[in-house]
């Protein structure tokens, strides 16, 4: 096995905006691109190769052949043959929807799948950008229910300002929201389960409101932990959790990178400026906003850079 590229997926969407189709030099007519999928593995959205022997396979196909080799020995006794992460680029022109995400066990018994734990890392915003992350006090479920019905929700929530390079951990249960003005990567578990909660009652181009998920919803919020911050970075460490383990790279000139201790596949995100990954005699020009998959049984990688670069380095510990 080799380094592998896939092929982008885009979506549109009511708050998306015109930077993805520039970077990505996407001429589809799109009329505003919310997301970019850079690899997934979700049923019907499965990320395509592009480079070496196995172009035009697909990324679900392949953890069906290679199993360990592809997944790593470890991941592949938790999860099987199912990739367990999804990454995507959003760029918010307008709020999204406020809403929450179900855990694992209530996502299971609904609807057979992950649940949804997700890292947001801000590629770009602008000046008086925020996110949504939490309540802003105690509430309880009464009152939670009282202030959706009303649509007083947003009084109640924590508003967090964010710049460029800064990383919110949003876990299952957190009701969040980005907030306009924001572009970022996001990576989070292979699930594309949401609950919405509030839509500032917007209506799409058919003048139709979105569906709300109101009673599906109070049952995945988490009303105990019901604070959340931006993460405080140690080191070139972002995250360390049972679903994914997240560092930065500072790449300038030459860097060797060795995987074998991880016993897991590595996914490597650029974040700012490009770079070249090298593995025998393969060469592989990642761009920025670009993600690569690392098959586990590779053990080590050399990359380069003729600029100063940024890279999320991402596992599964």
């Amino acid at each position: 096995m080799y380094p592998l590229k896939f092929a982008p997926q885009f979506f549109e969407k009511i708050w998306g905006g015109q930077k993805i189709k520039k970077i990505f030099s996407q001429t589809e007519k799109f009329e505003n691109i919310g997301e970019a999928w850079t690899l997934s593995a979700v049923l019907g959205n499965e990320s395509v190769v592009e480079n070496g022997f196995l172009a035009e396979n697909n990324l679900a196909e392949l953890c069906e052949v290679y199993l360990g080799d592809l997944l790593g020995e470890a991941v592949f006794e938790q999860y099987g043959s199912d990739f367990p992460l999804l990454v995507k680029i959003i760029e918010a022109r307008e709020n999204l929807s406020i809403q929450v995400h179900p855990n694992d066990e209530l996502a299971a018994e609904r609807h057979n799948a992950f649940g949804k734990n997700e890292l947001w890392y801000m590629l770009d915003c602008e000046p008086d950008a925020y996110i949504i992350a939490g309540f802003n006090r105690k509430i309880s479920e009464k009152e939670y229910l009282k202030a959706v019905k009303n649509n007083t929700i947003e009084d109640y929530l924590q508003k967090i300002p964010v710049k460029k390079g800064d990383a919110i951990f949003i876990p299952a249960g957190c009701i969040h929201a980005i907030g306009k003005g924001c572009m970022l990567l996001e990576i989070q578990q292979s699930s594309d389960i949401t609950y919405r909660i509030y839509d500032y009652n917007r209506t799409d181009k058919n003048g139709e409101k979105r569906e709300l998920h109101t009673e599906l919803a109070v049952d995945a919020v988490d009303f105990d932990n019901w604070k959340h911050n931006l993460i405080n970075k140690i080191d070139y460490n972002i995250i360390i959790n049972e679903y994914f383990t997240i560092n930065e790279i500072y790449l300038d000139k030459n860097y060797n990178l060795e995987l074998e201790n991880r016993n897991s596949f590595t996914l490597l995100c650029s974040v700012e400026g490009d770079f070249e990954c090298r593995y025998n005699d393969k060469k592989i020009i990642v761009k920025k906003y670009e993600t690569i998959l690392i098959p586990a049984e590779i053990h080590s990688i050399n990359l380069l850079s003729n600029a100063p670069s940024k890279i999320l380095d991402v596992f599964v510990s």
